[in-house]
């Protein structure tokens, strides 16, 4: 069985989480998340910790033992403190701009190339060559950060290219002359 499923996940003062027939929702200072829930998990919400038992022993219901344990935690956490993804341009001429609720980024093609935020997600540009992604989603916020470094993955010559904040990327030998 799970390690991870067995904690209880504490409830803050401010978040407030309750279970109907087959949903969970979670509302909280900075929005409200809902999630879908398996009848071969039992949720039981005390006054400040949720536990979870598994109904029974079946592989699969061992497998989504400790995925809903952590989908619940990330949801507490998304609604009190928001999750961020924050990603660097590097390249020669690279830079991004937000507008309205769309980021529009100059990476070495011919053309811009523009990426509508979807609900609930914010866009921030710091200096030109730094693109912020935040959210309360984890699942949202780390997709569309996925789909803006994928505009221009690093390349593993020069590095040139879109990458996350922190990111190592292995540079290769170029041609060895005569």
């Amino acid at each position: 069985m799970s390690r991870i499923g067995k904690l209880p996940v504490t409830i803050p003062t401010q978040v407030t989480v309750t279970v109907n027939d087959n949903n969970m929702l979670v509302k909280g200072p900075k929005g409200q998340l809902s999630m879908p829930t398996s009848s071969e998990i039992a949720i039981d919400i005390n006054e400040n910790t949720i536990t979870l038992n598994p109904t029974n022993l079946s592989p699969k219901t061992k497998k989504a033992f400790g995925m809903y344990r952590a989908l619940i935690a990330n949801m507490i956490k998304g609604v009190t403190i928001g999750f961020e993804k924050k990603l660097e341009l590097q390249g020669v001429g690279y830079r991004s701009q937000v507008q309205g609720r769309s980021l529009i980024l100059n990476v070495g093609y011919s053309h811009q190339v523009t990426i509508a935020a979807p609900e609930g997600i914010t866009l921030a540009v710091e200096g030109n060559t730094n693109v912020s992604v935040s959210g309360i989603d984890k699942q949202v916020v780390g997709q569309v950060a996925a789909n803006i470094r994928a505009v221009r993955p690093p390349e593993p010559y020069k590095g040139k290219g879109i990458r996350y904040q922190g990111e190592y990327v292995r540079k290769k030998a170029g041609k060895a002359g005569k």
